[in-house]
């Protein structure tokens, strides 16, 4: 039996492990720490994933709730193919992914999310919009925001949907890297973090 790619309980899968697509985003692990953080899963947490890229939430979050469920939403057939593959390399069995694009499809999903991860899209306000009336009471919500126009457009649908305890977080990372015969620190792409509850 071939030995598990990460056979940690510890998240943080190394980015070099997960299968890519070119031109494809990828939450690097720095930032996936933070987004789980956030998200305070439970073992039967039940996740939306909305835009799942390359599928690293859907992993991390499906090795660390064996008994929830993963809803990775991806519109493209090709990046919803590549999280299937990053699952079966992990051995991670209770993600489901769907083909469709958010708002519309989220809106024959049959489980109700108590936790939602939104990472990028088009759409912030539409999606924020659709998502909360199906989040559970008591359940968050997570999206990160790379632009001002974004981080503005997430922040002011938390307020108008009256989520509580609403956190805005920036990352400011650096990794040490090896560029010929030098080491040097270089800095992740900044990235915020907004999460929020829902209580009523």
């Amino acid at each position: 039996m071939p030995a598990k790619p990460w056979p940690y309980v510890t998240p943080g899968i190394p980015d070099e492990l997960f299968e890519r697509l070119p031109g494809i985003p990828m939450s690097q692990r720095e930032i996936r720490l933070l987004l789980l953080s956030h998200l305070r899963l439970c073992p039967d947490s039940v996740l939306w994933d909305i835009g799942a890229g390359t599928g690293t939430i859907p992993v991390e979050t499906g090795l660390l709730c064996p008994n929830g469920k993963i809803i990775a939403i991806e519109r493209d057939s090709d990046v919803a193919d590549l999280v299937r593959r990053n699952c079966q390399k992990f051995g991670v069995s209770n993600v489901q992914v769907i083909e469709g694009s958010a708002p519309e499809c989220l809106v024959g999903l049959p489980q109700a999310p108590d936790r939602v991860c939104l990472e990028g899209g088009r759409d912030l306000r539409e999606i924020l919009a659709a998502v909360w009336p199906r989040l559970r009471k008591q359940g968050r919500v997570v999206a990160t925001a790379s632009t001002l126009e974004s981080l503005y457009a997430i922040s002011e649908s938390l307020s108008e949907l009256q989520a509580r305890n609403i956190e805005v977080v920036q990352s400011a990372v650096n990794r040490l890297e090896t560029r010929g015969s030098r080491q040097l620190f270089a800095a992740i792409d900044p990235i915020f973090v907004l999460s929020g509850e829902k209580f009523g």
